[in-house]
């Protein structure tokens, strides 16, 4: 009779993420800080961003470091300098990776609002 009983939990949660306005998505999209930004900054994690230079963590690409090139908030997933994979035909494509398996290690801050928000230390 017990195991019978089943959780519906996860199941919500996946639909929560997947029917995500793309303004929600963004902050789904968050990538942990590295040990010298936490501490500059007092945050663990911010929504990665074009130009922020990002070292995967899990994968086949583990230990990799590059810039991010592309951002896509439909898929919740990001494209890195140099990480490709070849197909069939020989043609070089973009391995999309998610971003909880990335850590950045140089944030682009070339925007005055990404500024502000790691000053006030709040999102």
């Amino acid at each position: 009779m017990a195991d019978k009983i089943v959780s519906k939990q996860p199941r919500k949660q996946r639909k929560k993420m997947y029917n995500a306005p793309i303004h929600r998505r963004r902050k789904m999209m968050a990538a942990t800080l590295s040990e010298e930004l936490r501490e500059q900054y007092g945050r663990r994690s911010l929504p990665v961003r074009k130009g922020d230079v990002v070292k995967i963590m899990r994968g086949n690409y583990k230990g990799f470091v590059g810039k991010v090139v592309e951002v896509d908030y439909k898929r919740m997933r990001i494209a890195v300098e140099g990480v490709t994979i070849r197909k069939v035909d020989g043609k070089s494509v973009q391995r999309w990776i998610h971003p909880s398996n990335v850590m950045i290690t140089k944030l682009e801050l070339s925007d005055e609002r990404r500024r502000k928000i790691l000053e006030r230390g709040g999102e």
